[in-house]
């Protein structure tokens, strides 16, 4: 009998704590039990269509939506840049007060929001009037920033790393590429350093040098030239519409680069040194800026920068006829075409695959470590010279000499001579000769 008034007594507690509890969470600061409201009620990114910015250094700065993009339209116009107010339009939307510091604050100063250290308004679609949020010092730790709406009297805390979402000058807003085309569009690069042009053509994926000389280009270095280009940002601007060019080294610049897509095209003056970079500017935009010289020293590079090194464009799997000779030896092989990718001799005698394939792959491996401008006179009397048939119409031939341990290579299509690795020839006559 006394277990179960003991049992009663204690359900009875139970019972009570569970009300209690019940009740001081009802009547509770939402903000106090960890459960953070917007500052911004009902607020969405895509509706916001204008905003204004004084920074922390009192400068103002208007960004508006128009169609699909945002343009800076104060303190001056200029397309701006959509990944930095996209930040600031998402996190206004998302923004939630950490915690309420002061409900009727007698002074503002105390939290650096009188006047506010930064300001940030903004409109939404179909209102004329803006809503603001002022942001104030940091909290003594520096994990927290005092924030307030001017239409409220309390001061309440918001995450220290929006600091440097909403504390943007006008440069932080605007778009800082320094050259603007559509990149899929784009055939062709020309770049003039001096006297010397470097023009590029691009059909499809491959890319070409058209001058000074007609070879095959890196795709990777070619393609790195125009990420170089398309990526490159500002450092600062100097001037807003510069009339005397030559104040910049920009009358007659030390380099341009140009981005041909189709008959249109887009051009980057880049003009003398200053402080660490180079004074610059799009032909096509009144600004003149800076930008670092290495993008200077990139868009300078010699021709064989950018040569494809690779002697053959063949690969073991693309690949359906080879033909070597060396001296008064040829040999020919041919991929079958019954669909089992067998291959066989000049006489119709089938072959070990493996064995061709492992001759093409040493061929692939051939490339070159320097090129020269002349044909070398050890390809007057060749060591070999090798012909590949690939992607079913395609062709090309390489030429191999050796003058006492050096190599060298040349393609009937390019100009001029390629120094190789001579243990690569090696291995891939190696090959050759295990086919016999």
């Amino acid at each position: 009998m006394h277990g179960l008034r003991s049992t009663v007594l204690l359900l009875v507690v139970l019972g009570g704590l569970v009300a209690y509890i019940y009740f001081v969470d009802a009547s509770r600061d939402p903000v106090a039990a960890g459960a953070k409201p917007k500052t911004f009620v009902e607020l969405s990114a895509d509706t916001i269509e204008e905003i204004e910015i004084r920074d922390g250094s009192r400068e103002t700065s208007r960004v508006r939506r128009v169609g699909e993009t945002w343009r800076l339209v104060e303190p001056n116009a200029a397309d701006a840049d959509a990944g930095v107010v996209g930040a600031i339009t998402s996190n206004l939307a998302s923004l939630e007060v950490q915690r309420v510091v002061d409900e009727n604050p007698v002074d503002l100063a105390q939290y650096g929001l009188n006047p506010a250290r930064i300001e940030v308004a903004f409109r939404v679609k179909n209102r004329k009037d803006f809503q603001s949020l002022l942001v104030g010092e940091k909290t003594p730790t520096g994990g927290d920033l005092f924030a307030k709406r001017p239409d409220e009297n309390r001061v309440f805390l918001i995450s220290s790393f929006l600091d440097s979402i909403f504390n943007k000058t006008p440069f932080d807003l605007r778009d800082k590429v320094v050259l603007r085309f559509e990149r899929d569009k784009a055939d062709g690069i020309e770049v003039v350093d001096g006297s010397t042009t470097l023009q590029f053509a691009r059909n499809g994926t491959d890319w070409r040098i058209v001058k000074p000389v007609a070879v095959r280009a890196d795709y990777a270095a070619s393609e790195g030239l125009m990420t170089r280009l398309s990526s490159t940002q500002m450092q600062k601007i100097v001037a807003s519409d510069a009339g005397d060019l030559k104040a910049y080294g920009l009358d007659r610049p030390a380099l341009t680069a140009t981005v041909l897509s189709g008959s249109s095209k887009a051009t980057l003056l880049i003009g003398r040194a200053d402080e660490g970079g180079r004074f610059a500017k799009d032909a096509a935009r009144p600004e003149v800026f800076t930008v670092e010289e290495s993008l200077f020293t990139d868009l300078a590079k010699d021709v064989p920068e950018y040569r494809r090194k690779d002697m053959f464009d063949a690969r073991s799997f693309t690949a359906s006829r080879i033909d070597t000779r060396r001296g008064d030896e040829t040999l020919a092989f041919e991929k079958s075409r019954d669909g089992k990718a067998t291959w066989r001799n000049a006489t119709g005698q089938d072959i070990d695959t493996a064995k061709v394939e492992d001759l093409l792959t040493k061929l692939s491996n051939v490339r070159a470590q320097a090129f020269e401008a002349a044909a070398h006179a050890s390809l007057k009397m060749p060591a070999l010279a090798v012909t590949v048939r690939f992607d079913d119409s395609k062709t090309e031939t390489v030429t191999f000499g050796r003058s006492g341990a050096v190599v060298f290579a040349s393609r009937a299509d390019e100009p001029g001579t390629a120094r190789i690795d001579a243990m690569t020839f090696d291995e891939a006559v190696k090959a050759l000769d295990g086919l016999k």
